[in-house]
């Protein structure tokens, strides 16, 4: 696999090595080893998946201490937008964010850190969509800032009028009225000290 660095420290985008052939095409989507070797040390616990229409938007999410999550997320039908913005108070970087387009086509995955809220925009048809996180589903622990804050700069490639967004995703705070729950000189992976 190859790990392609972004703008911002962390956020890698991932392609794998695809071998084709007249039956089809192979490729190893996950390996613990080269993972941990080339990105982080890691322990994915939770496997996710989301079939959705074009229009549909889903985001900004996050899960708040100390129930934060990475994610490692594909498309496997489809294309999408996905997108990692920084809310680690005192970075850097904070505010600032990475999209990539993620589709059945070009099999990238994209590996958002804990620290991050992440959202995607569907860009096709229908899209099915697959994410590895770090960490285990917690209700009470949701958060998330409005996918539709236009001081983030994303381009989400969806005219705002047909987006279709779910109640809750509607209600999130735009991030000048968000207090984050993340500090960037915090370490937000004690797992591993």
């Amino acid at each position: 696999m190859e790990v392609i660095k972004t703008a911002i420290e962390g956020v890698v985008i991932i392609e794998p090595k695809v071998f084709k052939d007249a039956r089809g095409y192979f490729f190893e989507s996950f390996s613990q080893r080269e993972f941990e070797e080339k990105v982080r040390p890691i322990n994915f616990v939770q496997d996710n998946e989301s079939m959705s229409s074009y229009g549909v938007m889903r985001g900004l999410h996050f899960q708040t201490p100390p129930y934060t999550q990475s994610k490692l997320v594909r498309c496997v039908k489809g294309r999408v937008l996905d997108v990692a913005v920084d809310i680690r108070k005192g970075s850097p970087t904070y505010g600032q964010h990475v999209a990539v387009e993620l589709s059945e086509d070009n099999h990238r995955q994209f590996f958002v850190p804990r620290g991050f809220a992440h959202g995607f925009a569907v860009l096709s048809e229908t899209a099915v969509f697959q994410y590895k996180c770090d960490n285990f589903y917690a209700p009470q622990a949701d958060g998330g800032i409005s996918i539709k804050d236009e001081s983030l700069g994303i381009d989400w490639q969806i005219p705002m009028e047909q987006a279709i967004l779910s109640e809750k995703d509607i209600k999130h705070l735009c991030l000048k009225d968000f207090d984050s729950p993340f500090d960037y000189n915090e370490n937000l992976y004690p797992e591993f000290e």
